[in-house]
C-alpha cells in the first residue's frame, strides 16, 4: 500500500542553504510513459544550488522542488510502460523533483543499478554520466589517441569525464582543480597532468606539456573568463565545449585563432531536452559505461552522505567547493 503522501525539500524562498525545508506533498502519479519511484537515494548537483539561489527555475512541468537524479525501487508504472515493473531497481535522470521520498521519472530516462553499485552509489550516476557522454562522447567527438583538457577535475562531472576518457581512449588527459589535494586524486584517477588552477597558469601550462601542439577537446564549466586561455589551449580542430558559465556568461577572445586552427566551439544544456535525447543517451550508456562499473574499470567516487531531511548541509558542502566527487542525500 503506497501513501498518500510524502515528504519533499522546498525551497522556500530563494536564499542559502537555510531555505531548504521538509514538507509534505501529496504523492505523484506516474502518467503515460512514467514510472513511480520509491526513492533511496538523489545527488546533490551545481544545478540544484543554482535553483535554490532562485537563478535556475525548473522547466514547465517540472516539480518546483530540486533533485535531478535518483536511485530506487520502482512501485507503479504508467500506461505503455513495457520495459521495467514494480520492483526493479533502477537510477534515473529528472527534470526536477528529486529531493523526496517518491518521485516521477520518464520509463526511457531510468537505467538499472550497475553491478557491483549499492543504491546510494547508484544515485550519483545519471546527472553526470548523462552529461559528460552527451558533450565528450558526442558534442566533442573525442577519439582514441587524442587529448582532452578537464576543468573542475574534482567535481562530479569532472571525476565522471575523467573516467570517461580513459574509457574511450584518449591518449593524454589534462585536468583543472583548485587545491593540490584535488590535483592528485585527478592523477590518481586517471588525469596524465592536474593543474591548480589558483597558482598557476593553465593556458601556460597546456602550452608547456604539449610542446605548443594544444589538447584536441576542453570540457570546461567556467565559461566567460576561460573562453580567451581555453582557445589558446586548442590544438588545430580542436573542439571546446561549454557545460556551464560559473565564471560568467560573457568572455572575449581572438577570433582571428578561432578561424586559423579550424577551431569548433559548442556547449548544451541538458535539463530541457525531449525525453526522446535523453532516452538515446540513456540507452548509449547502458551499452558502453555501465558495464565498465560492473567490471571495475570505474568506479562511483562519493565525497559525502546526508539525510534526506539534512539537504541544508548536503549544499553547504557544495558551496564551501570543499568536496571530492558527488555529495548524496538519503533516504
Amino acid at each position: 500500500m503506497l501513501p498518500q503522501e510524502m515528504t519533499v525539500i522546498e525551497i522556500s524562498q530563494p536564499g542559502g542553504p537555510e531555505v531548504l525545508k521538509p514538507a509534505k506533498r501529496p504523492l505523484p502519479q506516474p502518467g503515460a510513459g512514467e514510472v513511480l519511484i520509491k526513492v533511496a537515494a538523489a545527488g546533490v548537483n551545481r544545478p540544484d544550488v543554482l535553483q535554490r539561489a532562485g537563478m535556475y527555475p525548473p522547466p514547465p512541468g517540472a516539480p518546483d522542488y530540486p533533485g535531478l537524479e535518483v536511485s530506487g525501487e520502482i512501485v507503479a508504472l504508467g500506461q505503455g510502460v513495457s520495459r521495467w515493473k514494480v520492483g526493479d531497481k533502477v537510477c534515473a535522470l529528472l527534470a526536477g523533483g528529486g529531493y523526496a521520498t517518491y518521485c516521477v521519472a520518464p520509463a526511457e530516462q531510468c537505467l538499472p543499478v550497475p553491478q557491483g553499485l549499492d543504491m546510494a552509489e547508484a544515485a550519483a550516476l545519471p546527472e553526470n554520466w548523462f552529461t559528460v557522454w552527451t558533450n565528450i562522447a558526442d558534442r566533442g567527438r573525442l577519439q582514441p589517441g587524442e587529448s582532452i583538457l578537464i576543468h573542475g577535475g574534482a567535481s562530479g562531472i569532472g571525476v565522471a569525464a575523467i573516467q570517461l576518457a580513459k574509457l574511450l581512449g584518449a591518449g593524454r588527459i589534462f585536468a583543472t582543480a583548485g587545491t593540490d589535494k584535488k590535483c592528485r586524486y585527478c592523477e590518481e584517477l586517471g588525469a596524465e597532468k592536474a593543474i591548480n588552477y589558483k597558482t598557476e597558469d593553465f593556458a601556460s601550462r597546456i602550452n608547456d606539456l604539449t610542446q605548443g601542439k594544444g589538447v584536441n577537446v576542453i570540457l570546461d564549466m567556467v565559461g566567460g573568463k576561460y573562453f580567451a586561455p581555453n582557445i589558446k589551449s586548442l590544438a588545430e580542430e580542436g573542439r571546446l565545449v561549454i557545460i556551464a558559465v560559473q565564471g560568467g556568461p560573457k568572455g572575449e577572445g581572438d577570433l582571428s585563432v578561432v578561424m586559423r586552427k579550424r577551431l569548433t566551439v559548442t556547449g548544451s544544456t541538458l535539463r530541457p531536452r525531449p525525453v526522446a535525447f535523453k532516452g538515446a543517451i540513456a540507452r548509449a550508456l547502458e551499452e558502453k559505461v555501465w558495464p565498465a562499473f560492473a567490471d571495475g574499470r570505474l568506479k562511483v567516487v562519493v565525497d559525502s552522505r546526508f539525510p534526506l531531511t539534512e539537504a541544508s548541509a548536503a549544499h553547504s558542502r557544495i558551496d564551501h567547493a570543499d568536496h571530492i566527487g558527488k555529495v548524496l542525500l538519503t533516504v
